[in-house]
């Protein structure tokens, strides 16, 4: 297990380094709620006062109900500012917009479900961008390994504090800041569709992958899962940024 206290602290000063750098007055995050970007507002909190939470439902329930509840505790644990930006009707009106433009097999499928991060990253740059901040991205590295993300959505931000840590390794960090226990326990999704869970549409565990990015250890069958992943994402890894 990492020393999570010697952690923060190279966290919170490479984070001050980016700003400082940047000549950034603050940092804006999406807050959905999860266990990822609940880490990256704590630490981000602890490198600057200025530390926005952006709360994005877009049509899933659970955007609305145990997802926002969730990035509302985060907010009020660690006082981080939050603001919230309903991008239900913006999803709605891109859909209609592409009605008989494009294939309808696919209507329901991944490329429409990605306009949800994608409108998200609009949203986080639109408002750092007004604002004087950076936008931290929330992705971790079990799932930028297996390019589990959106090119040009959630893959897209200016640092990402946490994408050198596994899934396992966030939720230790969690622990160790005593993090709303809902977060710690609810399943990783980045819910997308009712019912979406990030496990369900890998087809394979975190646990899985944790153990073999961490230990190399994996059945043939995961092993072969992990390494196609890796192959086939690589055009999606490119200007991913997080702590050396």
């Amino acid at each position: 297990m990492r020393d999570y206290k010697n952690e923060e602290k190279l966290r919170v000063s490479w984070i001050k380094e980016k700003l400082q750098k940047a000549g950034a007055s603050g940092i804006v995050f999406g807050n959905s709620g999860g266990k990822d970007c609940a880490l990256v507002g704590i630490l981000c909190k602890k490198a600057c006062e200025k530390t926005i939470g952006v709360i994005m439902p877009c049509q899933s329930v659970v955007n609305y109900t145990a997802d926002a509840e969730d990035a509302k505790k985060l907010a009020e644990q660690y006082n981080i500012e939050s603001r919230t930006v309903d991008l239900s009707i913006a999803k709605e009106d891109m859909l209609t917009a592409f009605r008989g433009k494009t294939n309808p097999d696919y209507y329901h499928l991944t490329a429409f479900a990605n306009i949800n991060p994608r409108l998200r990253m609009t949203t986080l740059y639109t408002i750092a961008q007004t604002e004087g901040c950076l936008v931290a991205g929330t992705g971790n590295r079990s799932e930028i390994s297996m390019g589990y993300f959106t090119k040009w959505g959630d893959g897209g931000y200016d640092i990402n504090p946490i994408g050198d840590l596994t899934v396992r390794e966030v939720y230790e960090f969690l622990a160790y800041f005593n993090a709303p226990q809902s977060i710690r326990t609810k399943k990783p999704s980045a819910g997308l569709w009712e019912g979406q869970t990030d496990e369900g549409e890998l087809g394979i565990s975190y646990d899985e992958i944790d153990d073999y990015l961490l230990k190399g250890v994996a059945t043939s069958a995961v092993k072969q899962r992990i390494d196609k992943s890796l192959k086939i994402t690589q055009h999606k890894k490119k200007l991913i940024i997080y702590p050396d």
